[in-house]
């Protein structure tokens, strides 16, 4: 061994802890959990913790050293108490973060020669991608965050949508460009209006500056993302492609448990894997459209999403602008407000045929982020004024 050798032991140690406790949590999910498929998942990822801990226990008592004991004290009746209290997600979340935790301390150990033997080397190696593999198959049973809201679930449902090769993606893109330039103008409009006395001359340049400003900051913005989807898709597939060159049975072993939480057997599950695994471009394919979701199918166009991004911006900006090409003084004010109000309800509308709401909900909802908006930058636009 390398190093201080009660160092090493208090490593061993705390690596024997981590997945004793691990298994247990594993074995509280799927002694609650009701559907077979999963709960079948949660014991078999329990049974491999298990394993890892009696590795560590052999090697403690290579060094005449024995495992610390572990008590059914308060911290792990809480832990329970708070398993079932949170629900399964919240606990597998918790789970996910753990096990990537447990990765980093292996390869850390790894790095630094916890141990000169070759084999134990290589076990920190594999046990490293084993705790990777269980958290990449329990972000995928948890499913999205909850916290998204609805933009980050309007984003994550368009993501998908894009790595499928649908072709939404412009469609996102303009609605978004519609809401960000008519939001961003909009409050412009009113807060120069407020601090200028509602001058025309100035609330129009503000406005137009604006207009301009928003859709070519919303155009690049769509065109890097774009791009970078088309690169980060390459950059996965050449990661996974590694990955199952460097440990084939582990890419198996959990593209099988992805099969599981699909609903086939285990033992259709593993057949089906290696069956997949003789041919390694489409084995690295699934591997990555079962734990990322990504699909190679198309990609939208950069230029066109970027177009597509610019103009609806532009479009949506002008809108407040308009009443103050024809009008001026407080009127100009109440109709740019007026028909500022009823765009945001009518994007707001549009959204929800991409989304699971309804239309009168998510235009509700926008019209009343539109009426803050305003009141907060008229009030700030009065008081900038009232200080000039």
């Amino acid at each position: 061994m390398k190093g201080d050798t009660s160092s090493t032991i208090a490593a061993l140690q705390a690596n024997w802890r981590a997945e004793r406790e691990t298994a247990l949590v594993y074995r509280d999910l799927a002694a609650n959990e009701v559907d077979e498929k999963r709960r079948g998942i949660l014991l078999r990822m329990a049974e491999a913790e298990e394993r890892h801990a009696v590795r560590w226990e052999e090697k403690l008592a290579e060094l005449e050293a024995k495992p610390p004991e572990l008590k059914d004290g308060l911290r792990r009746k809480l832990n329970r108490w708070w398993t079932r209290a949170a629900g399964a997600d919240v606990a597998i979340r918790r789970m996910e973060a753990a096990e990537d935790r447990d990765k980093e301390r292996y390869e850390m150990q790894r790095e630094a020669g916890l141990t000169p033997n070759e084999d134990d080397r290589e076990f920190l190696r594999q046990t490293a991608l084993e705790e990777k593999a269980h958290s990449r198959i329990l972000s995928t049973m948890s499913g999205p965050p909850p916290s998204l809201g609805p933009r980050g679930l309007l984003d994550t449902i368009l993501k998908r949508e894009r790595w499928h090769g649908r072709g939404g993606g412009w469609v996102a893109d303009a609605i978004y460009g519609v809401n960000d330039g008519l939001g961003a103008v909009f409050g412009i409009v009113s807060g120069v209006a407020g601090a200028t006395d509602n001058a025309q001359h100035t609330i129009l340049i503000a406005g137009l500056a604006g207009m301009m400003a928003s859709s070519l900051s919303m155009g690049a913005g769509s065109y890097l993302a774009n791009k970078s989807e088309r690169e980060i898709y390459e950059a996965e597939i050449a990661r996974e492609k590694a990955e199952f060159e460097e440990n084939p049975e582990e890419e198996i072993e959990e593209m099988a448990l992805f099969y599981q939480l699909q609903g086939f057997s285990a033992e259709e599950a593993q057949r089906m894997a290696e069956r997949l695994a003789e041919q390694p471009e489409q084995m690295v394919q699934a591997m990555a459209q079962s734990e990322l979701g990504l699909s190679q199918h198309h990609f939208p166009n950069q230029w066109t999403s970027a177009f597509s991004a610019a103009l609806s911006t532009a479009i949506g900006a002008f809108i407040p602008i308009i009443p103050f090409f024809f009008m001026t003084g407080f009127a100009a004010v109440v109709a740019a407000f007026v028909i500022s109000i009823l765009a945001h309800f009518a994007v707001g509308a549009v959204k929800s045929l991409i989304t699971i709401r309804s239309w009168w909900a998510s235009g509700f909802e926008m019209t009343m982020v539109g009426v803050l908006e305003a009141v907060v930058t008229y009030g700030l636009g009065l008081a900038f004024g009232a200080i000039g």
